[in-house]
């Protein structure tokens, strides 16, 4: 556990990491399963039984240890709470690269405190790799079941020189405003250095491990950024929606190493 942090916070980081062990295993199980069955949601995007099953794991875990904290995630939906804090999970974020069979999908993992991140875990089963942080505690690095070294953002201090990712860079004509959306992906492509679609929930991992420098998401929910917040914040690196707030509901969202993110939002406001 890192350091200095509170007994609540240090006992739900505990949570955290216990809930996504149990999910990741589940959701190994079924990786890469040709048998699976997947079907749309409302609003076309996949969903598998997968993603069921590892959601009910996560909000059996999490509530079991603390009944009275609040739920919300992507599949099962919301559960009232009275202790202030709320947990916020995506059992299964990349669905579409889990069905295909690509590696690079996450569990992600929140719990919140009226309204700010407390803890944050960014787990990539297939990979055995995860990136853990609580608020003041700092932001730890797992891989292939080492022991946890600190993780910390990169010091690249320009766009040109910045790997940047995103999940899917079509996804920037289908903002509200379409043209303006194209533009900002345009202007992006031509000012960085690396372009790739290491997105979803990897894509902000690798932004707090050092190895991006720009995680970029034109369309994000609440539970695709919660726990990614958290995590970029205690690395050491800045995370905002477009309009350069620390906000997590407003559909869209940025992670960089901080030293380029005021120029990523003059792209994205240009």
């Amino acid at each position: 556990m890192p350091p200095d942090i509170p007994i609540d916070t240090a006992r739900r980081l505990e949570a955290a990491l216990e809930a996504v062990r149990r999910a990741a295993a589940e959701a190994l199980r079924r990786f890469d399963d040709p048998t699976l069955a997947v079907r749309s949601k409302a609003d076309r995007s996949p969903v598998t039984e997968a993603d069921i099953a590892t959601e009910t794991i996560l909000r059996e875990t999490l509530l079991g240890g603390f009944p009275h904290d609040a739920f919300l995630g992507e599949e099962t939906g919301s559960a009232a709470g009275t202790s202030g804090y709320e947990w916020i999970v995506d059992p299964i974020d990349g669905t579409k690269s889990f069905i295909r069979g690509v590696p690079l999908w996450a569990t992600l993992v929140a719990c919140r405190r009226q309204g700010r991140g407390v803890v944050g875990v960014i787990a990539i089963p297939a990979l055995d790799e995860l990136v853990y942080a609580a608020a003041g505690g700092g932001a730890w690095h797992v891989r292939r079941g080492g022991e946890p070294r600190r993780a910390r953002v990169s010091t690249r201090p320009t766009l040109g020189e910045s790997l940047c990712c995103t999940s899917d860079f079509t996804s920037f004509g289908n903002r509200p405003d379409a043209a303006a959306g194209d533009q900002a992906r345009r202007q992006l492509e031509e000012a960085g250095g690396i372009l790739r679609t290491w997105g979803d929930g990897y894509g902000y991992l690798l932004v707090a491990t050092g190895r991006a420098d720009v995680m970029i998401d034109p369309l994000l929910n609440p539970w695709d950024a919660a726990a990614v917040e958290t995590v970029i914040v205690e690395a050491g690196g800045r995370f905002t929606n477009w309009q350069g707030r620390p906000r997590i509901d407003s559909g869209d969202g940025l992670a960089t190493n901080g030293l380029v993110h005021d120029a990523v939002l003059g792209l994205l406001r240009s």
